[in-house]
């Protein structure tokens, strides 16, 4: 687990330029703050380098995807993080044209109902269930309940 693709034209626009990449893909990360200590972010040709301390690795999970669902950003590399192992499975989707959580949520948990559990879970890349887009990738933790 070291590098995560991303597509470069979709996503939240933060920066105009690379050299405010860094500083804005940082503050938005730690504005929703996932759990990261020490973050620090770089940016170059459209890569993303984290480093910091995660508190879990669902921490983690979510500032690679806070990260890479910002428009202009191909790859996150997470070589400079330190954070525990993960205890559950968990898969990444990226979202298709045609696609809604409670589509989502019926394809992996049987369940159409479910879409909540999908938003509760990736509530920094997600603010309005009813905004999500091609391309963004997001969470889709194992179903335990």
């Amino acid at each position: 687990m070291g590098l995560f693709d991303f597509a470069r034209d979709l996503g939240k626009k933060l920066f105009g330029s690379d050299a405010e990449a860094a500083p804005s893909i940082q503050e938005s990360i730690e504005a929703d703050n996932p759990g990261i200590e020490g973050l620090d972010v770089t940016f170059e040709e459209g890569v993303v380098n984290l480093s910091g301390k995660a508190m879990s690795a669902e921490a983690l999970e979510k500032a690679v995807l806070m990260a890479g669902n910002v428009k202009g950003v191909t790859d996150v590399k997470i070589d400079g993080m330190d954070a525990p192992e993960a205890t559950e499975e968990v898969q990444y989707y990226t979202i298709e044209s045609g696609d809604s959580l409670s589509k989502i949520a019926k394809q992996f948990y049987g369940n159409a109902m479910d879409y909540p559990k999908l938003v509760d879970a990736n509530k920094e890349v997600i603010k309005d269930a009813d905004l999500i887009y091609p391309g963004q990738k997001i969470r889709i933790p194992t179903k335990t309940w």
